[in-house]
């Protein structure tokens, strides 16, 4: 779905239940449906990990099954390691269909990964430098940016959301409920409600640089929702409720298996956590590595496995299935499992939630990994209106987020979980649950 709207999909969509502007006693009974859909998918989260698996097995061969029934075929989406990870356990349950990646966005390590694993190459509509000049920065959240970019692009169609972004006060349409989600919360409001100035008689700031919603529409939505169209097919996703947001919404309403008017797709690993996934990543490493000749063929099926003369480029086996951003998967005293660098990966210009994030953070480990991808995306990536480069540190230093200075302590995560791990892991967890779940706090 194209985000030109206000709302992502945690606000309204075909996935999810009642719109923010709807009526309180239908908002007040949707939100208690939820509660119950919540513990129920709490009991699934809290399964011992193998039960899990075959439980997830059976929703997996479930949605292959009625695919196939309704005439549908079935891919992977790939794109970081939970992805990865699905797509070869599909392939170890007896499921062998093939996987798509916009692999051109993603870190060099994960397009190594890519390439040896045999995924069909899908190319963004936009490069990531156009999407910055053009449609503005992804920053703070996928709802945040839309509201600001909607507010950056005012029209007569749009004053009555308008208004309400600034003042929470709806129309006709909402109802004409006070104090909505619609409002921007107080601590960007401040930073980016300045284009109502003089319409709402209020003396906020704004920027001087563009934000956006609609990166992930040109560079990785619209390119696979085609690719799937064209073939017919649906997807398999590596989403977990235990990330949160919209995901967790969309996941706990209607579970693993979805079959909509217009989105089909399936989520095998929705009751996962994040222990969960990395044990399952080690067992796929090790089946990768056992079945080594499976992905061999998969690769020189593939363009990208000759040369521009046609000559055939000889297969290079993985060390490991797990990207180099990532580290390695080790394992803490209490059983847990962790990476030892990035947690997460995905586009190296996305700054969703990145002033929630602690030093080093991804721009950090970016300058680590690619210094001079970090000087042009920091400084040098878009250009103003009288002609000076200017990049993500003009967009950081506007909110608030350290990016020149290297962060002071540069302690690997192996220390950083052995000082009170457990303490502080609970303590963030719960930090982000909160911000995440809060209606009215800033995002």
């Amino acid at each position: 779905m194209h985000q030109y709207t206000v709302f992502d999909e945690g606000d309204y969509d075909e996935e999810l239940g009642a719109p923010v502007e709807a009526p309180e006693e239908v908002q007040n009974a949707w939100r208690e449906a939820k509660k119950t859909m919540k513990r129920t998918f709490a009991r699934l989260q809290e399964m011992d990990y193998e039960d899990k698996i075959k439980r997830q097995t059976e929703v997996a061969w479930e949605f292959f099954n009625t695919c196939a029934e309704i005439g549908k075929n079935c891919h992977v989406s790939v794109g970081g390691l939970d992805s990865i990870t699905l797509f070869i356990w599909l392939q170890s349950i007896g499921i062998d269909v093939p996987g798509i990646t916009v692999s051109g966005i993603e870190d060099k390590g994960n397009q190594r990964v890519h390439k040896a694993l045999g995924l069909e190459m899908v190319h963004s509509y936009k490069s990531k430098v156009r999407v910055l000049q053009e449609c503005g920065f992804p920053v703070i959240s996928k709802r945040i940016a839309g509201k600001i970019n909607l507010l950056q692009n005012p029209t007569e169609n749009n004053k009555t959301v308008r208004h309400a972004i600034i003042t929470g006060e709806c129309g006709e349409q909402g109802h004409f409920a006070k104090n909505s989600r619609m409002k921007l919360p107080d601590k960007w409001l401040k930073l980016f409600g300045g284009y109502e100035n003089e319409n709402e008689n209020v003396n906020y700031q704004k920027p001087d640089f563009k934000v956006s919603n609609e990166c992930c529409y040109w560079l990785k939505e619209k390119p696979c929702d085609d690719w799937a169209r064209d073939h017919n097919s649906a997807p398999y996703l590596g989403m977990m409720a235990s990330e949160g947001g919209q995901r967790e919404e969309a996941l706990v309403e209607h579970g693993c298996n979805y079959y909509g008017a217009t989105v089909i797709r399936s989520a095998p690993f929705a009751p996962f956590m994040r222990n969960d996934i990395l044990r399952l990543a080690l067992e796929m490493d090790k089946y990768y590595h056992e079945h080594i000749d499976i992905f061999a063929a998969k690769y020189y099926k593939q363009p990208y496995s000759k040369d521009a003369n046609g000559i055939p480029i000889p297969y290079e086996p993985l060390e490991t299935i797990v990207p180099t951003a990532y580290g390695e998967i080790k394992q803490h005293e209490n059983g847990d499992y962790y990476t030892t660098r990035a947690q997460r990966t995905g586009c190296s210009m996305c700054g969703f939630g990145i002033h929630m994030e602690k030093r080093p953070h991804r721009f950090d480990l970016l300058r680590e990994d690619n210094p001079k991808e970090w000087e042009f995306y920091m400084r040098n990536c878009c250009t103003d209106e009288n002609g000076q480069k200017f990049g993500w540190g003009k967009v950081l230093n506007y909110i608030g987020v350290e990016w020149e200075n290297e962060p002071e302590i540069q302690i690997t995560l192996d220390q950083w979980l052995q000082d009170e791990a457990a303490d502080r892991l609970t303590a963030y967890k719960e930090k982000i649950e909160a911000l995440a779940e809060s209606e009215d706090g800033d995002e």
